[in-house]
């Protein structure tokens, strides 16, 4: 297999671990839920955890957690092994896996939102950066009260923390957060028309007005 062949062969490998859905794998051993049929439908998470409960919500984020980090760390890995790991190739795996996290090919292409999928691969990708976004996201949190605005303010500040820390290498991770930032922004599209609305739910035992 040529270098060019194994590294898409990684990009895709890395797709298709992303479209391991940890809400509807889960939702199947415990059943046969499909929470995309309950509360905002969303594969993910908090509607897991809204719908389910804490154990359920759990599972689903060490699943989706798991898939972003091992498509960072493991796939680029297996490339280098094998003769073919260019700077680029982790944040191409790692957005390969939110992208299938968000349009997953075993489920329909109905998925989450990605932001699970996200930290598991900043944490593979850039460990300090995902410190920044983290913190970005409890202050958001605590503030407003609305989980969507926290993680698309969080991921919009990733490519500005990449470019002022100088991450390195910058321009893989320059390219990822913006492209990061852009699926989480339309991944939660309906979550802005709820915020408009007055109708979207608040976290209130995160909330520091609620």
């Amino acid at each position: 297999m040529t270098a060019n062949a194994l590294l898409v062969a990684a990009v895709v490998a890395a797709y298709l671990l992303g479209s391991v859905s940890g809400a509807l794998l889960v939702g199947r051993l415990r059943g046969g839920v499909d929470i995309r049929t309950l509360g905002s439908g969303n594969a993910g998470g908090t509607n897991a955890l809204r719908t389910q409960g804490p154990w359920f919500a759990l599972a689903v984020v060490i699943i989706d957690f798991g898939k972003g980090w091992l498509a960072a760390a493991l796939l680029p890995g297996v490339a280098l092994r094998l003769g073919a790991s260019p700077p680029w190739l982790p944040a191409a795996c790692a957005l390969a896996a939110m992208v299938g996290h968000v349009w997953p090919v075993w489920h329909g292409f109905r998925g989450g939102k990605g932001a699970a999928t996200l930290v598991g691969a900043l944490l593979a990708l850039a460990p300090a950066a995902l410190v920044a976004v983290l913190a970005v996201w409890f202050v958001m949190v605590i503030v407003f009260g609305y989980v969507g605005l926290a993680s698309m303010t969080a991921t919009a500040a990733l490519p500005l923390y990449v470019w002022l820390a100088r991450v390195d290498p910058t321009a893989p991770l320059l390219a990822f957060g913006i492209a990061a930032a852009a699926l989480v922004l339309f991944t939660h599209r309906a979550n802005i028309t709820r915020m408009r609305a007055g109708t979207e739910p608040r976290a209130r035992r995160l909330w520091l007005f609620g």
